[in-house]
């Protein structure tokens, strides 16, 4: 089999994935931020490199790294598929269920569409190129990312520590979370057998923020209270018809993780503190 190559090895989810590579021995290559990739195949590439939260603080570098590095990846590597890592953050205004082929609608003169016009950019760039490549949409991925300032873990986080959460969002708002073991079993699927050029990876059940902050309620003890004055930010359904037929693919629902989720957080932060 061809190597595979992670682009990103330093991230939550590149990290994830060359930690799998190196306990089943498959052969991998994970490049630093500054190492030159054009003097040997790459194989398989999985291109993990991107921002999440900070992405309105760092616009230039969220389109370097979602768009302009990965142009020069395409153009100038030497590579058998690459694998380009893009978000179901796009979905939101192409309706229910998010399909691979729906409609995606974005606004320039909105600074929070920034983030998915510059993923809608790489998958453009990915697909238009002539190379083997797949898009992988991504639903909001959870485990032991303890640095993350995305939701989940901010919640767990203050929840531990804190005692109490406000979230600045509707009780009903809901969306998909997806285990980052399931991530890394499906990024592994995709990369080496995809049929298909574009897939959706997620949990395809949406929780709701209600339903969730019960849970992590009764799990921690915390106090928990809405701002009944912020917008509601929901995301449609997604569908994962796909990968499920193409792969068998089974992923595991988040409430039930989510009594070890924060085990995790919490000998994390005794770890620190002690």
């Amino acid at each position: 089999m061809s190597p595979i190559t992670v682009l990103g090895a330093s991230g939550f989810i590149g990290s994830a994935l060359t930690k799998r590579l190196e306990e089943t021995r498959v052969d991998y290559f994970a490049p630093g931020r500054n190492e030159s990739l054009l003097d040997r195949p790459l194989g398989h590439v999985i291109y993990c490199i991107g921002l999440t939260a900070d992405f309105r603080s760092r616009p230039f570098e969220t389109v370097e790294a979602h768009v302009c590095h990965l142009g020069r990846v395409l153009r100038d590597c030497d590579f058998k598929s690459l694998t380009y890592l893009s978000s179901a953050r796009i979905y939101p205004r192409s309706g229910a269920p998010a399909v691979e082929g729906n409609l995606l609608q974005v606004r320039s003169s909105n600074p929070n569409d920034l983030y998915n016009i510059s993923k809608i950019m790489g998958e453009s760039l990915s697909l238009a190129s002539g190379k083997t490549v797949r898009v992988v949409r991504l639903s909001n991925v959870y485990g032991d990312d303890f640095a993350s300032q995305n939701f989940l873990p901010t919640v767990i986080k203050e929840a531990i520590s804190k005692g109490r959460v406000t979230v600045n969002n509707s009780p009903e708002a809901e969306k998909d979370y997806i285990s980052i073991h399931d991530v890394v079993d499906g990024l592994l699927h995709i990369a080496v057998d995809a049929r298909q050029n574009i897939y959706n990876l997620a949990s395809g059940k949406n929780i709701s923020n209600q339903v969730l902050l019960q849970k992590i309620s009764k799990l921690t003890g915390c106090e928990v209270n809405f701002d009944l004055a912020s917008a509601k930010i929901s995301f449609p359904e997604i569908s994962i018809e796909r990968i499920c037929s193409e792969f068998d693919f089974r992923p595991r629902y988040l409430l039930d993780d989510l009594g070890e989720l924060i085990d995790s957080y919490r000998r994390h932060s005794q770890g620190h503190r002690s």
